[in-house]
């Protein structure tokens, strides 16, 4: 998507077809040999350090999109993509000749998923591309949630020690009123048409259990924008007051194209629930500078995204945010392989 020279960049990779024939994480190094090939040094051992051949291939697909969203978006070839951290350790690409960042950008993967954001050719002050202010202009991260992929182990966890106390053992990654909310009556009341009125116990539970991960997706993209962990001191002073979860869709929506590389939306036309309206407060204040962006992907999937421009806020909260588009793997390996320089 762009708005003038701007681009916003939503893609989601499915890793769990890739490379079959790898069952331990050790096969990767001949199976994905080709995308193995275009990571450092450092990076092939981090993705091969993995115990389960799972998180390597979600590994693996995260350091790949990194330097693919810079290689195609800021136009270098692709050794000269050499990612660095800032002052808080967020991995950055910054122009040697420029000292610009002119991409933002953010991954995150869980259950087979990875998910990349980023924006490309913004300046704050109107300038051409190269000029301006050093640094970063923007601020953007992005989470990805599964709410089944711990089902059985969340579900034991419920039953024997009770809903509140498995709110309370993540209660230090929530703000002050989150927990209280989660555990107290109004969650139910206030999540309009999410259960039937005669759901049982199961169903009721699970509906909690999408609750509590819409808020972890929400909280997780917030502080990946700024740059900071989820120890961050200031991690009470969030709020999302009354949050709401996305009800799950009605069909799968994985697989889409997105085969070209291009901007198009390749998970048109699957139904979704997208939520933008949320009461965010740090430190009692209501954050308006924040475009944030909570969506239901298939029945148990959710993505957020969050995103501000601080010198600028009106421009980030103008950005539509998605939907993701499915990026091919192929698509990747290839327009890597045309600029490798």
């Amino acid at each position: 998507m762009g708005s003038g020279n701007v681009q916003v960049i939503q893609y989601l990779v499915d890793t769990r077809p890739l490379w079959p024939k790898a069952t331990k994480t050790k096969d990767l190094e001949n199976e994905a040999s080709r995308a193995l090939a275009l990571l450092t040094d450092e990076e092939k051992t981090k993705v091969l350090r993995y115990y389960f051949v799972a998180d390597a291939k979600m590994s693996l697909a995260s350091h790949l999109l990194k330097h693919w969203v810079v290689a195609r978006y800021a136009g270098v070839s692709w050794w000269d993509t050499k990612l660095t951290r800032d002052e808080k350790t967020k991995p950055v690409y910054v122009d040697p000749t420029t000292g610009r960042q002119p991409v933002a950008f953010n991954v995150s993967h869980q259950a087979g998923l990875v998910a990349l954001v980023a924006v490309a050719g913004y300046s704050a002050s109107g300038e051409a591309e190269g000029e301006g202010r050093g640094g970063s202009e923007v601020d953007i991260g992005t989470d990805v949630v599964c709410t089944s992929e711990r089902r059985t182990r969340d579900h034991r966890v419920i039953d024997t020690e009770g809903w509140a106390k498995f709110v309370d053992m993540h209660a230090d990654v929530f703000g002050r009123s989150e927990a209280r909310y989660l555990k107290g009556g109004d969650l139910l009341s206030t999540q309009p048409g999410s259960l039937p009125s005669l759901a049982r116990a199961q169903e009721i539970v699970d509906f909690k259990l999408r609750c509590f991960y819409a808020l972890w997706c929400l909280r997780e993209a917030y502080v990946k924008m700024t740059g900071d962990a989820l120890l961050a001191p200031w991690l009470k002073d969030l709020e999302f007051r009354r949050f709401r979860a996305p009800a799950p869709g009605t069909r799968d929506g994985f697989g889409g194209d997105g085969g070209d590389g291009g901007d198009g939306d390749g998970d048109e036309g699957r139904e979704q629930e997208v939520i933008t309206d949320h009461e965010v407060l740090f430190r009692g204040e209501r954050v308006t500078d924040v475009n944030i962006c909570l969506r239901s992907l298939g029945e148990d999937y959710m993505t957020c995204t969050a995103v501000r421009t601080p010198a600028r806020k009106e421009d980030a909260l103008g950005w539509k945010l998605g939907p993701f588009a499915f990026l091919d793997m192929e698509t990747v390996l290839g327009d890597a392989e045309a600029r490798l320089g």
